[in-house]
């Protein structure tokens, strides 16, 4: 296997065009980067996002509006003049509903947009006309190529759970009795079943519980588990997915912050969950429960305050799952703007840079440093003023308005490129902290490299491979001017430019 080694010479650039020219920063500094493909870490297994809430409104729109907002999250087309239709997510999260859509005079969920509808009656029967809307994005992303499909609760079905809602009333405890846990494996795999038979969908992933350590009291669907029940419901799942010859695989836990994998955070019965799960030693252990994922899923909610805590907390997740079990995957599942990073809030929508460049920084720290073999956001569509959707919508449930985002195209940086099964390889960088780079090389052979430049000065790079051969180099970049746009450079001299705060993507084959 050869060595790759990419040289990027940062230099002033004064006007943004097709050919690069020469020259060097204010400051005088070179970032070089060196690309080793024998040194190989994870395999990528694919980029994604949710149907919450949205799509169950969306899907049901006039064709046109709903195709366009299924292109732009899902299509690998390119339009007439080089542009990108979309950003080619390859895996896609549907959301199993609770029911609380079905009991409006008493679901204690006061936005409409923030229920959902189940399959599961509350006489018992089914009814699988329901979530109609989401069935049509399922088919949506299965036809643009989505080749992974996750089902995910919130909460059981209303007709299953303790007080008859969506939430929980209090406590740290499941809102389902003893008794129904079965009853709620039986409806996760005839759920299953009956979208692979209505959809032609085959769920590769079931995640039966969501962010286990908040408690749940209203708002949204949710609902608390402990480490020992959730390992009692895996018990149960594994085998009757088994039984009933569905290839599915259990995913867990969705953690609502990374720091629960390693440490007790607010509960000791919700935390230090990759010992909980997957040492043997553990009475919850379930690493050999039929049909379980070998991978622990967590959010990174709550820990991207600036640099120091990115880099602190996954190193700890990679720390922890090297001493328990060292082949296990971390997949990062779910992931929006919360809480108060350094004085940037979620609150207020952004459609611009800085929640791009903000969260390609979070993405960069997750596949980097965690070590992460999947990365999902949270909203795909979204119509709140809040930095939580990759494409906005009006707030009607009829029809409306499409936004995209600067957030959508810096994440298709990624997701569009970098293909499921892709590895991970070797950078070396004496890049300064604002400019970040990241290299994958596809099935195919050909490289991926990722590189965020997130100062204000604009700049340019000069790639050189030493390896005898410069194959066919191509940028797709994302700045305040460019949507994931191809940008021309000189293959003799592998020259492209990079914007104040940008995120690029260079092609090589």
């Amino acid at each position: 296997m050869k060595q790759f080694i990419f040289i990027l010479s940062i230099f002033s650039f004064l006007n943004l065009s097709c050919n690069s020219q020469s020259g060097t920063t204010p400051n005088g500094k070179t970032v070089e980067i060196k690309i080793n493909q024998e040194l190989t870490f994870q395999t990528i297994h694919n980029f994604g996002a949710s149907d919450a809430w949205s799509c169950q409104f969306v899907g049901n729109w006039p064709e046109v509006q709903k195709n366009k907002v299924a292109d732009l999250l899902f299509s690998l087309e390119e339009n007439e003049d080089g542009s990108l239709r979309g950003i080619g997510l390859s895996c896609w999260r549907f959301n199993i509903g609770g029911g609380s859509a079905d009991v409006e005079d008493k679901t204690g969920i006061d936005d409409s947009w923030r229920r959902a509808e189940s399959f599961l009656q509350p006489d018992g029967t089914y009814n699988w006309q329901k979530q109609s809307g989401q069935r049509w994005f399922l088919n949506a992303a299965q036809q643009r190529g989505v080749e992974t499909f996750i089902g995910f609760v919130n909460s059981p079905p209303v007709a299953l759970t303790k007080n008859g809602k969506a939430f929980s009333s209090g406590g740290n405890s499941m809102n389902l009795t003893q008794e129904n846990l079965p009853k709620y494996s039986d409806f996760l795999v005839e759920v299953t079943k009956n979208i692979q038979k209505n959809e032609g969908v085959l769920f590769d992933y079931l995640s039966p519980v969501n962010e286990p350590q908040w408690d749940w009291k209203g708002g949204q669907e949710g609902s608390p588990w402990t480490n020992n029940e959730i390992a009692e419901l895996c018990r149960i799942l594994g085998p009757d997915l088994k039984n009933a010859g569905l290839s599915t695989q259990i995913e867990i836990t969705e953690a609502g912050q990374l720091n629960h994998f390693y440490e007790k955070a607010n509960d000791v019965e919700r935390g230090f969950q990759i010992e909980q799960f997957f040492s043997p030693a553990s009475e919850n252990y379930v690493g050999d429960v039929p049909n379980m994922a070998h991978k622990i899923a967590g959010h990174s909610y709550f820990t991207t305050t600036n640099n120091k805590v990115l880099k602190e907390v996954r190193t700890r997740v990679k720390n922890e799952i090297n001493r328990v079990d060292s082949e296990l995957e971390f997949w990062m599942s779910e992931f929006c703007i919360l809480g108060d990073n350094d004085g940037f809030v979620g609150n207020g929508r952004d459609l611009g840079m800085e929640t791009a460049l903000f969260v390609a920084n979070v993405i960069h720290a997750d596949l980097t440093v965690a070590g992460a073999s999947a990365w999902h956001w949270w909203l795909a569509v979204s119509p709140y003023d809040f930095k939580d959707g990759l494409v906005y919508i009006d707030k009607s449930k009829t029809g409306g308005r499409i936004y995209d985002s600067k957030l959508l195209w810096g994440l298709g940086n990624f997701s569009r490129f970098i293909r499921p099964g892709a590895e991970r390889i070797s950078v070396e960088t004496n890049s300064e902290p604002e400019l970040k780079a990241s290299a994958y090389k596809n099935k195919g052979g050909d490289l991926v490299l990722v590189v965020i430049n997130q100062s204000a000065e604009q700049k340019a790079v000069d790639l050189h491979l030493e390896a005898g051969e410069t194959g066919f180099l191509k940028v797709y970049e994302t700045s305040e001017s460019n949507n994931l746009q191809p940008v021309k450079v000189k293959q003799d001299k592998g020259r492209f430019s990079v914007p104040a705060k940008s995120i690029s993507t260079v092609l090589i084959k």
